[in-house]
């Protein structure tokens, strides 16, 4: 599938903001995983690192370690989810701090590939205390995320950015991006989810800060919201209903770790208790 022209994806995300209509992105580690989410209507696709190994049993973090590379696995992931997906944007989530990549020729690598916009992943956003202060100091710092998003601009790819807080708010909306999506942690829930989060509460107070931040830079920018304790519908619905203009909801192991993991087991446990076979009783 061809990479989907930036305007009309924002043509028709526009028009859900206009309807109150939720929008909804979901990340796939696996071609089935983007074909079932399509199938499910889903409005935006994503894919990075994270993805491969979340659905290969690792917990999501295991994507801002060095266990591979970012870029390139996003690349091998391209041939197998692309190829399966009809109608639905598909994003490519980009290390922008990586030293090896000459990122302008790369980004349009991306779009001829099929891919209609970028999120920066793996990001120095979830790093924290002294070890984000190293990679700002040593020239990884999460600006050169900032310095991707505007290049991908350049090149009229959607733009989508994780942020944690105001600032980084401000900065994306600044570098031009066309969605602000409000991180709130590794999600929670499952066999291999976080297990430490803050409140929904404590969610809908951050996801407003960052909304109003971004909005005093740009009044039409699109806000989702993602991770921490907002893993499930319900907890989705409780926070955007008491946000202050969140457009929906980005999932990650949330559009496909945790229903896999239920969907698998409770599958398993329904053959388990097949009754017992006849001339085999006891």
């Amino acid at each position: 599938m061809p990479a989907i022209p930036r305007k009309d994806i924002l043509a028709r995300l526009n028009a859900m903001v206009a309807q109150g209509l939720p929008i909804i992105g979901g990340g796939a580690g696996t071609g089935l995983s983007a074909k079932a989410e399509e199938a499910g209507g889903i409005d935006l696709i994503i894919i990075y690192n994270s993805g491969r190994y979340r659905m290969a049993g690792r917990g999501s973090a295991a994507g801002l370690l060095a266990y591979g590379n970012a870029n390139e696995i996003v690349k091998e992931m391209a041939v197998e989810v692309l190829p399966v997906v009809r109608d639905t944007p598909v994003l490519a989530g980009v290390n922008g701090t990586d030293p090896f990549v000459l990122m302008p020729q790369f980004l349009a690598e991306l779009k001829h590939m099929g891919f209609s916009g970028v999120q920066n992943f793996p990001t120095i956003g979830l790093f924290d205390g002294a070890m984000r202060q190293s990679f700002e100091e040593t020239g990884m710092g999460f600006g050169l995320e900032v310095d991707m998003i505007a290049a991908a601009h350049e090149l009229d790819l959607l733009t989508t950015p994780y942020v944690f807080n105001p600032g980084e708010a401000d900065a994306m909306a600044r570098a031009g991006a066309d969605i602000i999506v409000a991180h709130m942690g590794v999600t929670t829930g499952g066999s291999i989810g976080a297990t430490s989060a803050k409140s929904l509460d404590d969610c809908v107070a951050e996801i407003d800060a960052i909304a109003a931040s971004a909005r005093k830079v740009r009044h039409d920018i699109i806000i989702l919201c993602h991770g921490g304790p907002i893993s499930m519908p319900d907890d989705a619905a409780y926070v955007l209903s008491r946000c202050n203009g969140c457009h929906g909801f980005y999932g990650a192991s949330s559009a496909e770790r945790l229903p896999a993991e239920t969907a698998i087991r409770d599958q398993i446990r329904n053959f388990k208790s097949l009754p017992n076979l006849k001339g085999t009783q006891s």
